[in-house]
């Protein structure tokens, strides 16, 4: 167990290196440095519920508005994700406190809501949805505190702080609904060192708000637009009821602290909102797990093939080798092209392509160089990737058509092109069509399509026709047995060796290694977390490989001595198998932690989660598929075969 031993100390320094590079990232833009007085401006990007999963943009609620609306420029990533970044009227100037001023209606005139916009506030309030606010770039959030279950004395010492994103839009009392009217917005900034005779500059690092509902007659406003709060105890909420006009004023303050923490490092707050001790225990714990079983299939597979190996090469017994049964038996017939070359070559094409952007994006995320203040900036950058991919993706799929005696390459580069992304695409814009009809601001706006469709036709397919063209020209790849004329005949399979028993016992140790992750990965999706912890996925992903590798190469070990050489396809499906485990987790998430009930909102769930299934499968197929092929070619020239 030397071996082990030697893993599990490379393993231990990676571990202790990416833990270096998670609080390491280098930041989205350069830090803007104020002075007194000067503006802040707040910009207002989107209304999200993880109970509708359709965000909204801004105004489509009666806010206050300022006299002219601006829209900021968005990238790819931004407009996938529905966030819609505009300004708002709310006046914050750097370190200047105010105590209560009226928002709009200047200076004390109330906001008369309509039937209809009282009946869409009380709507959305109803389906728990969150205003996403910003100032320097750095998103608003709410303070939650709490104690934890410490010992009696530790609890009247120290709370429990963690921040929740956004503030809610109002809550519910009963069958009554209260609006959040008045923001009290707590804007920490730290004072940078100058020279002694420059005027002091600061840097906004925290973002909090407040949200109260204030009843219009409690909110006290004078000619001069200010306002005076209630106490605590006396004031009513801001009631808003469906049925009829409602008055009201919204009103805001702006309190400033002056913080220890550096610009550098103003985004851990946001980051730190999960127990990263869980994903501690549980990413050692599934990599000494995952090492310990891959060592010893490893060993386990190694010395049953020298054994083999050692027998079929003994010339004086050929006799004895002759009535054996084993892999050797079917060395005429294993690589025999199996059916559908141009299908099975156009899926692992799309594989190879998923799996070099999935590893590019992670390492360089991993770098920080995708961190959540570049908005947007990774699903920008997976799709380009994905694009220009295509030309590895083409050529791998190419070089195996060829091998599997492939004849009509532009057929088949344009299959490769065109296939898993037609899904994809066809897929998306059936969801879209239903966001559309909710008027959502997730919606995919119809330039933005034409553009991706754009990048897929003008980028991806000639990319994928070029390496389709070298792969195809270059030598075939090369098999170590000739295939015979006539195609042996398979004998009666066990009933473990089903292709459907084979899928279940395959995935289970992928997935056993990286649900964890997934958990994470999905409170990201569903629930608008940040996900950031890449030095851990880069870990994941990389026993995801050797996981998949190696349960591939004992499946299809074990099918072969069971003389079955149709191993093509089989291995492509079978190394997939954790998808099939993925897609139960996801059914599993949605019923015990998402508040789903509506029709839309679960269309867009099992839609989207259908799209990562069907990625997840091609991406894992592929990597079993290829180690498989590797292992087969090598066995094989490893034999005499007279």
């Amino acid at each position: 167990f030397s071996f082990l031993q030697e893993r599990l100390r490379c393993l231990l320094v990676l571990l202790l290196w990416l833990h270096g590079t998670d609080s390491f990232y280098v930041p989205g833009v350069a830090p803007i440095n104020f002075h007194r007085n000067d503006p802040v401006e707040i910009k207002a990007v989107k209304l999200t519920s993880s109970r509708t999963q359709l965000p909204y943009e801004y105004y489509s609620l009666p806010f206050c508005q300022p006299t002219k609306i601006t829209y900021k420029a968005e990238n790819l990533g931004e407009v996938l994700r529905g966030d819609r970044i505009v300004n708002t009227p709310f006046q914050v100037s750097m370190n200047v406190e105010k105590k209560c001023e009226v928002l709009c209606n200047f200076p004390n005139k109330p906001v008369t809501l309509t039937v209809e916009q009282s009946k869409l506030i009380a709507e959305r309030i109803r389906e728990d949805y969150y205003v996403h606010l910003i100032a320097d770039n750095l998103p608003v959030a709410t303070r939650l505190e709490f104690y934890s279950n410490r010992e009696e004395e530790e609890k009247k010492k120290e709370k429990d702080v963690q921040f929740e994103h956004g503030y809610r839009l109002g809550f519910m009392d009963g069958n009554k609904f209260y609006l959040h009217n008045h923001l009290s917005f707590i804007l920490y900034y730290h004072r940078e060192d100058v020279e002694e005779n420059q005027e002091p500059t600061y840097r906004v690092v925290r973002f909090e708000v407040i949200p109260q509902s204030i009843k219009l007659e409690d909110l006290k406003a004078d000619e001069k637009g200010m306002c005076t709060l209630p106490e605590a105890t006396g004031s009513a909420p801001q009631e808003i009821d469906p049925s009829k006009e409602n008055q009201m004023l919204f009103t805001y303050s702006v309190h400033w602290e002056e913080s220890d923490i550096k610009w550098a490092s103003r985004w851990d707050t946001y980051l730190t909102m999960s127990d990263v001790q869980i994903h501690w225990f549980s990413i050692i714990n599934s990599v000494v797990v995952v090492f310990f079983l891959s060592g010893i299939l490893s060993m386990i597979i190694i010395r049953t093939l020298r054994k083999d190996i050692a027998n079929y090469n003994k010339e004086d017994d050929i006799e004895d080798t002759m009535e054996e049964s084993g892999w050797k038996l079917v060395h005429g017939d294993v690589f025999r092209p199996p059916q559908y070359p141009m299908i099975l070559s156009s899926l692992l094409g799309s594989g190879i392509q998923l799996f070099c952007m999935i590893l590019i994006v992670i390492f360089v995320a991993m770098l920080g160089m995708l961190s959540p203040s570049s908005r947007g900036a990774l699903m920008t950058t997976a799709c380009f990737l994905f694009m220009f991919m295509g030309v590895f993706g083409g050529f791998f799929a190419g070089r195996l058509y060829r091998t599997l005696k492939g004849h009509r390459w532009k057929k088949g580069a344009f299959c490769t092109a065109t296939l898993y992304p037609g899904v994809v695409f066809g897929i998306c814009f059936v969801l879209n069509c239903f966001i559309w009809g909710k008027h959502s601001s997730g919606a995919v706006p119809f330039p933005t399509m034409v553009a991706l469709l754009c990048m897929w036709f003008g980028i991806s397919l000639p990319l994928v026709y070029l390496g389709y063209y070298f792969g195809f020209r270059k030598q075939p790849y090369d098999n170590p047995v000739r295939t015979n004329q006539i195609p042996r005949q398979i004998p009666e399979q066990r009933w473990y060796m089903n292709k459907f028993v084979g899928i279940l016992m395959a995935g289970i140790l992928p997935f056993g290694a990286m649900f964890i992750e997934l958990f994470f990965i999905f409170s990201a999706i569903w629930e608008n977390q940040f996900y950031y912890l890449f030095g851990f996925l880069f870990l994941v992903f990389i026993i995801l490989v050797v996981s998949c590798s190696q349960i591939s190469i004992v499946m299809v070990y074990f099918q072969l001595c069971a003389e079955d050489y149709r191993w093509w396809w089989r291995t492509f499906l079978v190394s997939g198998g954790s998808a099939f485990y993925v897609l139960i987790y996801a059914i599993f998430y949605f019923v015990n932690k998402l508040d789903i009930v509506e029709f839309i909102p679960s269309l867009l769930y099992f839609g989207y989660t259908a799209l990562m299934v069907l990625s997840f499968w091609l991406l894992t197929g592929t990597i079993g598929f290829y180690a498989a092929y590797m292992f087969v070619r090598k066995i094989y020239a490893a034999v005499k075969i007279d």
